[in-house]
């Protein structure tokens, strides 16, 4: 009934000295093509059986703590897939990009606002590289004002994201650590102790990696402001305050957003993303070029050049234009009070979780339990450790054979065997109540088949991978899985 498609049989040699003409090395040239012999049914299973195993936010709940994988309105996808948006050339002469130049000044407005900035960039081209650019805004600030040599330092809170002093590394600065308190907001004595006029920037993420609001956000600024240091914020935890609350209200002076994960781009699978990096009037003028501009006269946006003290270009063109289109979209489809409403939800969700699961023994907060979080809680299973050897990974592992994903863990480093739970605002009930039964099971099974545990995953289609080996001796072709099998 179906015919069999090409294959082994059919004659795919080639004269070896025709491709020697093509400058190809020896190594890569092959006399035939290994091409399995296939029909059409067997292909579609094959690839119908890979979509089965692999499991994402289509699935179900995906509470990777930091992460905020959220699901993402499809709407945005179909917007950036239009013909209009994905076939632009950044070296389009103006006048035939006006659509996307006028989205993407309309966006910047929209972030400015959002955010309490006065300005926004996109040349980012990621989180971690709006962080970079964050730094070097910061270092053209201080050199600006003849302090360039003498700013070396940057505070980072133990909490932060790894970026955070990798990103200040690369910009040449020297790294600070300040610790958190035991209520797991940085300790303000000991940040205090670190600042001085070597001081050029203090990095912070608010809500922090522990899901805590940092409630002397004043006293912090006070500090390092007065000091004649800035204050830049990490929005990856944007997620939590959206629509309640503004870095710039709290006194940042640079921010970055992380569109692929409040803005309905998916995160995660290498990209793209976007980081815009958001500044206050007084670093307006550092911003990399090109900014977007408008002219009323002529009724035309332009590709705007900053000025003398421009650090110029992060990349060669304008950040991922289809990420900023569906950002576009979904601030406009949720609108200030939708924006105020997901973060609500993303907090209530959050403190659900955290309630039921302080009432499971085994499971422990070790910072602050007196009050809620926001929009993601951490975990320690430091008891179930002491008690039947058990660990984060075990728990983790365990989850994915109840068709759960696994939430973040051994993160943030300060929480020994932490779980990072964040359900974000996307998730029913009854799915994050499945969620919680699996974690009420496991936690019964550390008292009465700790062994059990320990093999987990046993449901999946791969079992549980030797992590050393995989770390060091990765699997990356189809070629190296054939030698590793034979």
């Amino acid at each position: 009934m179906f015919e069999r498609g090409v294959g082994k049989n059919d004659d795919y040699s080639f004269d070896s000295d025709s491709l020697s003409n093509l400058g190809l090395p020896e190594s890569l040239l092959r006399e035939d093509l290994d091409i399995p012999d296939l029909t059409e049914p067997e292909v579609v299973r094959h690839f119908t059986r890979l979509s089965q195993m692999n499991y994402g936010i289509d699935s179900g709940i995906y509470p990777l703590g930091s992460c905020t994988m959220k699901y993402n309105p499809k709407v945005s996808e179909e917007l950036a897939s239009l013909e209009d948006a994905c076939c632009l050339h950044p070296d389009q002469p103006e006048e035939t990009v006006q659509g996307a130049l006028e989205i993407m000044y309309r966006l910047e407005k929209l972030l400015s606002e959002i955010s309490g900035m006065d300005r926004v960039t996109f040349q980012p081209a990621a989180g971690a590289h709006g962080e970079f650019l964050a730094m070097l805004l910061v270092r053209a600030f201080h050199e600006s004002n003849e302090e360039g040599e003498k700013r070396s330092e940057v505070i980072v809170p133990d909490s932060a994201h790894g970026t955070n002093p990798a990103s200040a590394a690369m910009a040449g600065y020297k790294i600070v650590e300040v610790p958190s308190s035991d209520r797991g907001r940085i300790d303000l004595d000991a940040l205090k102790s670190v600042i001085s006029e070597r001081t050029a920037a203090l990095m912070l993420t608010n809500p922090n990696t522990l899901g805590l609001f940092e409630d002397n956000i004043e006293q912090i600024v006070e500090a390092v402001h007065g000091a004649g240091a800035l204050l830049f914020y990490d929005g990856a935890n944007l997620n939590g305050i959206l629509g309640r609350s503004r870095p710039g209200d709290m006194g940042f002076d640079i921010v970055h957003f992380n569109l692929h994960k409040t803005f309905a781009t998916p995160h995660g699978g290498g990209g793209p993303g976007a980081g815009p990096v958001g500044v206050k009037d007084k670093l307006i003028k550092f911003l990399p070029d090109p900014t977007i501009t408008y002219d009323e006269e002529e009724d035309l946006y332009h590709l705007g050049e900053s000025g003398k003290y421009s650090i110029e270009k992060v990349q060669a063109f304008h950040g991922n234009f289809g990420v900023l289109l569906k950002a576009y979209a979904y601030i406009l489809l949720m609108g200030s009070s939708g924006l105020r409403e997901a973060s609500e939800t993303a907090v209530l969700n959050a403190n659900y979780i955290q309630s039921k699961l302080l009432e499971v023994d085994g499971y422990e907060l070790k910072y602050d339990s007196r009050g809620p979080c926001k929009h993601e809680t951490v975990f320690s299973v430091d008891r179930l450790k002491k008690r039947s050897n058990i660990t984060a990974r075990d728990i983790s592992k365990s989850l994915l054979d109840y068709g759960v994903h696994a939430p973040t863990y051994y993160f943030p480093p300060i929480v020994s065997e932490a779980l990072m739970i964040e359900p974000t605002e996307t998730e029913p009930r009854v799915e994050i109540d499945r969620f919680l039964d699996a974690m009420k099971e496991i936690a019964k099974d550390t008292k009465e088949n700790p062994e059990k545990l320990k093999s987990t995953p046993n449901n999946t289609s791969i079992g549980r991978l030797d992590e050393v080996k995989a770390s060091r001796k990765p699997i990356l072709s189809w070629k190296m899985y054939k030698e590793e099998r034979d």
